[in-house]
C-alpha cells in the first residue's frame, strides 16, 4: 500500500514532536513475570490530554490551509479525540465545533469543555460521525476523521517510531483498536522497521466493530453495547482506509473479556502506578488472558488513555482489593 508509508510517517513525527511529549516506554517486572516474558508499557496515558489522540489531531490540524482555518472544522469523537483536536486547534486560534454521543464519559466531557469549543452532544458511539458530516456539509467545515484521515493515522504511527528507538528487538506488539487510526500507523511503521514483528490488535465484544469486519474480510455493521472501553466505541465507515491497512499488515485482532479490563486497570494502578481507562488497558488484559502465548517473547503493550471517571476508578480497584483479600 504505497499510500501511506514510513516515509510519512517519519514527517509526522518531525512536524509533531514539538508539541507533543515522548511518552515513557517502561519495563514492567510484574507483569513480566506474570507471562515469563518481558513485557514494556508504552504510556500514552501520559500523553499531553491523556491519550494518544493529540498526536494525529496535531499532524492533520498543522498542515490546514488558511481557508480551512477561516471556515472553521468540526469532529466527531467518544471523547479523546476531541481532546486532542481541542488543543490542537487552541494552538491555532480555531473553535472548532465537535459531536460527541449523548453516553460520552462525564470525565472525559468534563475536559472538553474546558477547552474554546462547540459541542453537540447527540445520538450513539455508531451515529456521531455521520452527525457530524452532516453539519460539514450544511456549513461548509472541514471534517477532521478520528481514524479515517491519512494524517490522523500517520500522527497516531508515530507511536510506533518512537517505541523502535528505544526497543530496535519486539516479538509483539498489543494496541487497542476503535476505529483502528493507532494499529495502523504503527503496523505500518514497526512492519517497515522490522517485518517479523507480531502486531496484535484488541477490541471488546460490547466494541467489537474492526473484530468482526476483520473476520469477515469486509466493513460489517455491528450493534455494540456497553463496555467499560467505551473508548473503542464506533462503526467504520464502508471505505475506510483504517480497514484495508490493517487487512495488510495486521496479524490478529482478539476480544478481551470486561472482567479482565477491570483486573489489568487495578493491577496497573497497583504494580506500575498508573491510571489507565478501559480502553487503555485492554492490551494488558489480553496479556493477563493469554499469558502462556507470551513466555521467552518481548512485548510492548501500548497504553492508550488514562481518561476515567475518578469515582468508576474508586470502584473498580476497591472492588478487586475486597475479591482479592
Amino acid at each position: 500500500m504505497d499510500i501511506l508509508s514510513i516515509d510519512i510517517i517519519k514527517k509526522a513525527h518531525k512536524r509533531i514532536r514539538n508539541f507533543i511529549k515522548k511518552t515513557p516506554l517502561i519495563h514492567s517486572a510484574f507483569f513480566s513475570e506474570l507471562c515469563n516474558g518481558t513485557v514494556y508499557l508504552k504510556l500514552e496515558n501520559q500523553q499531553l490530554t491523556n491519550s494518544f489522540k493529540i498526536r494525529g489531531a496535531f499532524n492533520r490540524i498543522l498542515q490546514l490551509s488558511s481557508e480551512e482555518m477561516k471556515s472553521g472544522v468540526i469532529t466527531a469523537s467518544s471523547g479523546n479525540h476531541a481532546l486532542g483536536v481541542a488543543l490542537a486547534a487552541k494552538h491555532l486560534g480555531i473553535s472548532p465545533k465537535i459531536v460527541v454521543p449523548q453516553q460520552i464519559s462525564k470525565a472525559k466531557l468534563d475536559r472538553i469543555k474546558n477547552y474554546n469549543v462547540i459541542i453537540i452532544q447527540e445520538g450513539n458511539y455508531e451515529e456521531v460521525e455521520n452527525i457530524a458530516k452532516k453539519i460539514s456539509i450544511d456549513e461548509s467545515l472541514t471534517y477532521i476523521s478520528p481514524y479515517n484521515d491519512i494524517e490522523i493515522i500517520a500522527g497516531q504511527g508515530t507511536i510506533g517510531i518512537e517505541v523502535f528507538e528505544e526497543l530496535d528487538l519486539i516479538d509483539s506488539i498489543i494496541i487497542p483498536v476503535g476505529g483502528g487510526g493507532m494499529i495502523s500507523g504503527i503496523a505500518i511503521a514497526l512492519k517497515h522497521l522490522d517485518p517479523t514483528i507480531k502486531i496484535i490488535g484488541v477490541q471488546t465484544k460490547g466494541a467489537s466493530t474492526m473484530y468482526e469486519s476483520w473476520k469477515k474480510g469486509k466493513v460489517v455493521s455491528v450493534k455494540e453495547t456497553n463496555t467499560l472501553a467505551e473508548g473503542l466505541s464506533g462503526g467504520l465507515e464502508s471505505g475506510a482506509l483504517t480497514f484495508k491497512i490493517i487487512k495488510k499488515f495486521v496479524d490478529e485482532i482478539k476480544i478481551v473479556k470486561e472482567r479482565n479490563i477491570k483486573k489489568a486497570i487495578t493491577l496497573l494502578w497497583e504494580k506500575e502506578q498508573q491510571v489507565v481507562e478501559g480502553a487503555g488497558a485492554t492490551s494488558v488484559a489480553y496479556i493477563i488472558e493469554n499469558k502462556k502465548q507470551f513466555k521467552d517473547k518481548i512485548i510492548v503493550a501500548v497504553i492508550s488513555g488514562g481518561n476515567i471517571e475518578e469515582s468508576l476508578f474508586q470502584k473498580i480497584i476497591k472492588k478487586d482489593e475486597l475479591l482479592n483479600r
